[in-house]
């Protein structure tokens, strides 16, 4: 009996660190349930209960005397969708039974301590050259593309420097929000730039929150109304973030 009730909690467990993993590295909160339970049929556990949020995780486990119920708060969220694709993985290898319960949490252990995201300069460059895109797309002059990229890689270097600084996410997305619009406002005025709109326009593309506002709606059309009108009230905010440092900039200069 004690054996068997080890192994239900050993399950559990596997169950919330691959949902909390896939939580925090911005999958779809019906995408985690459905892969916590999932799982844990696959290892025995027939009947289960989730509860995502995205701050947390409530996982129950029925036929089981008494039920056993078990919470993880969710502290951090980015976007590492190479993780969530692994996750995925792993728990298809689980459902063939390719994958025992120990090797699955040793592997799901590397995956959670392992950095798989491109390095900080890559990142930098990445937002420097989405932003001139971005411009162009907006259909700004050439001339300006290397105003935007300037000011998006100075924006994006700085929204990560501020968020380390001070993990208020509303403070470093206004903070770079604010630079973009000063570095921009300048480019112009010094004659380095010619459209002060466009420039703003593609130079912002980077903070935006493409990939929340997604998930929401994906989660308000799966039914789940808590996490979609969660993640929507976070992208709005974003959103007011960005477009507020813009605001100070433009109202004062």
């Amino acid at each position: 009996m004690d054996k068997h009730i080890d192994e239900t909690y050993q399950i559990m467990d596997l169950c919330l660190l691959a949902g909390k993993i896939m939580l925090q590295s911005g999958a779809e909160t019906y995408r985690v349930e459905d892969t916590m339970m999932r799982i844990a049929r696959s290892l025995g556990i027939q009947e289960t209960h989730s509860y995502v949020t995205p701050t947390g995780i409530f996982f129950s486990a029925e036929g089981t005397e008494p039920t056993k119920t078990r919470l993880i708060r969710i502290m951090d969220r980015t976007t590492d969708l190479e993780k969530v694709t692994m996750v995925n993985a792993i728990s298809r290898q689980i459902s063939s039974g390719d994958l025992g319960l120990k090797e699955a949490s040793r592997k799901l252990r590397e995956i959670e301590m392992s950095y798989l995201s491109f390095s900080f300069f890559s990142r930098v460059l990445a937002a420097a050259i989405a932003s001139g895109c971005f411009l162009i797309m907006f259909k700004g002059s050439w001339t300006d593309f290397i105003p935007s990229m300037i000011s998006g890689g100075l924006g994006y270097f700085f929204a990560v420097y501020f968020h380390k600084m001070v993990p208020i996410k509303f403070f470093s997305e206004f903070s770079a929000s604010f630079i973009i619009g000063l570095v921009s406002f300048l480019s112009v005025k010094i004659g380095i730039g010619t459209e002060l709109d466009k420039i703003i326009i593609g130079s912002v593309m980077p903070l935006v929150p493409g990939l929340l506002l997604t998930n929401a709606v994906r989660d308000l059309m799966a039914g789940h109304l808590v996490s979609g009108l969660s993640k929507g009230a976070e992208a709005l905010l974003t959103a007011f973030a960005i477009g507020s440092g813009i605001a100070v900039v433009l109202s004062f200069l």
